[in-house]
């Protein structure tokens, strides 16, 4: 972490704990170095901050391209080392920004499904993120969030004291897709990212609530 990120990281754990009584269960699960792809539901924009407070490894989010040109908001965003995305263009420059972060070692958090799900239940996942995942080598990391929505959803101003917890699974192994894909056809490509889409997807689904209901 640097030390931008490290004061914001602070802050969040600390909200996070005091605020919301986060709980964070099998974080050892997260790599503690080398590339990796964290995978996670999507129903606040509590999510990233909450999915990264969870382990002491810098985490690199993605952001609207636009959002950077705000005076030090911006700079704040760079100082975070955020991947500018493009979502009324073309997704090519996205990916490579993706896919060097990974290829210099870094953590990239996606969320499948594309956007906040409106009532937290979990969306089908979005081709794209197949796509990355069968492009890199980085371990895929499912995470599961719960309670975000009740905690500050799409249409809230202000944060309720509500319980949050996050649940990350075991990495999930691509290695035959992967090599796959670097020989089949076109067709067979694009059922490969649906199939890898939909593997991650199954796999959040999986971690399920916490055994005393919390969500």
């Amino acid at each position: 972490m640097n030390w931008s990120y490290g004061l914001a990281w602070i802050f969040f754990k600390s909200a996070f704990a005091l605020y919301f009584r986060a709980s964070f269960f099998n974080a050892e699960r997260v790599p503690t170095q080398g590339p990796v792809i964290l995978a996670a539901n999507h129903a606040s924009i509590l999510d990233p901050p909450l999915v990264a407070a969870g382990f002491r490894r810098m985490v690199n989010f993605l952001g609207r391209n636009t959002l950077f040109d705000i005076p030090v908001f911006g700079a704040m965003l760079r100082s975070w080392r955020v991947v500018p995305v493009d979502r009324e263009g073309g997704g090519g420059p996205g990916l490579r920004a993706i896919l060097n972060r990974l290829l210099d070692g870094g953590i990239i958090l996606l969320f499948p499904e594309g956007t906040r799900s409106a009532d937290g239940q979990l969306r089908p996942a979005k081709p794209g993120i197949g796509l990355t995942v069968i492009k890199s080598s980085a371990p895929v990391v499912p995470v599961r969030v719960f309670g975000t929505l009740e905690a500050l959803g799409r249409n809230m101003v202000l944060p309720r004291p509500r319980r949050v917890c996050v649940k990350y699974g075991q990495p999930i192994d691509f290695s035959s897709l992967r090599a796959e894909a670097k020989t089949c056809s076109k067709d067979r490509l694009k059922q490969i990212y649906l199939e890898a889409a939909e593997r991650i997807m199954k796999e959040i689904a999986g971690l399920e609530a916490r055994s005393d209901g919390t969500r």
